[in-house]
């Protein structure tokens, strides 16, 4: 029955690298008992969005197997990088906007702590050196970085998520007047002088715009992807068309585009408003939509109460967009990884 086992299993293609689960090495172990057969499958994030699909067509694909009365299928995960990005850091994502005001900080810490929340490690690095918001909406605005044994940075944590923050550097309300060398030296040191320790993701809030941070971010590290945040209305497409050129001419991949604030639905009736037009991130090409988040209140109030909105109100339809956005995110990472990683880590197949 053991071989007959893998050989069904091996016909299961993962839905998003259209390659079977044996050879992807995502089958961890088989245990086969008197026709009860337990199934442990490596995902190849834990935010991965089609995890339903893959224990179904497990479940499906095993029970045909002569013999077999119960499929019992559990789930391990292991994000996969060819190349590390940082030292401990697997992918690096950039989420940056063509303008301001498009939510592009909330859409990031949402983005993080969905990811954290689905049990990946998760870093968030507040790059918008100006305009710093990332502390006060993870709750810790008055809180200091501190050095740890060997003087990195040591990033603070709140709700799962290792995160820096210009904020936490610098006395409240002060103005930071930079010029690029000294950006440019501060970010270098966010990334590489601060202890991530080990993540799955860094994710990193940029200023809105397409200068200095930016251009020291690409040049400085390995940067997986981007993603670029958008309102509907024509004004923020023009602004978010640029910062696309940018990461083209900087070679940075986009992983996809989340468009906020796409539409709202009046809690008295229900119906529905356009407030900024509707769908006019598709007008940027043909890039990945993540998601379409509406515009709530309950976001705002959670941003300004230091929890994000994917945690306050996980059931409200902004954070459950957020939420697919992180997933389909997470699982277009794991499309792009290098498939020689795959090839290089083969996972522990165990059949008993």
């Amino acid at each position: 029955m053991r071989d007959a086992v893998l050989s069904a299993l091996s016909t299961v293609n993962d839905p998003e690298l259209h390659r079977d689960l044996v050879s992807l090495g995502m089958i961890e172990s088989v245990q086969i008992e008197a026709g009860a057969v337990q199934v442990k499958v490596n995902l190849t994030t834990p935010a991965c969005p089609l995890k339903g699909q893959i224990e179904s067509d497990v479940r499906a694909a095993v029970l045909t197997v002569p013999g077999v009365q119960t499929v019992d299928v559990t789930f391990g995960a292991t994000v996969r990088a060819a190349q590390p990005a940082l030292p401990g850091v697997k992918h690096v994502v950039l989420v940056g906007s063509g303008k301001g005001g498009v939510g592009k900080s909330s859409v990031a810490v949402n983005l993080a702590a969905s990811l954290a929340r689905d049990g990946a490690r998760v870093g968030l690095l507040d790059a918008d050196v100006y305009g710093p918001s990332v502390a006060h909406m993870m709750g810790q605005s008055t809180a200091r970085v501190t050095a740890n044994a060997e003087r990195k940075m040591q990033p603070l944590l709140a709700h799962g998520v290792h995160f820096i923050s210009m904020a936490n550097l610098s006395p409240a309300g002060q103005a930071l007047v930079w010029r690029g060398p000294m950006l440019h030296s501060a970010v270098q040191q966010f990334v590489k002088d601060a202890a991530w320790g080990e993540l799955d993701y860094l994710i990193v809030d940029l200023p809105p715009g397409t200068g200095d941070v930016q251009l020291s971010l690409t040049q400085t590290i390995q940067v997986t992807g981007a993603v670029l945040v958008t309102t509907p209305q024509d004004v923020a497409l023009i602004d978010a068309s640029r910062a696309l050129d940018m990461f083209r001419k900087a070679s940075v991949p986009v992983l996809g585009v989340i468009e906020n604030m796409s539409y709202f639905v009046a809690p008295d009736t229900g119906h529905t408003y356009d407030l900024f037009g509707r769908g006019g991130s598709r007008k940027l090409g043909e890039y990945t939509l993540l998601g379409e988040v509406p515009l709530e209140v309950s976001v705002r109030q959670d941003a300004d109460a230091g929890t994000p909105a994917v945690l306050a109100h996980p059931d409200s339809p902004a954070a459950l967009a957020l939420q697919h956005a992180a997933r389909t995110l997470a699982g277009q990472i794991s499309v792009r990884a290098d498939h020689r990683a795959l090839a290089d880590l083969p996972g522990q197949l165990t059949v008993v």
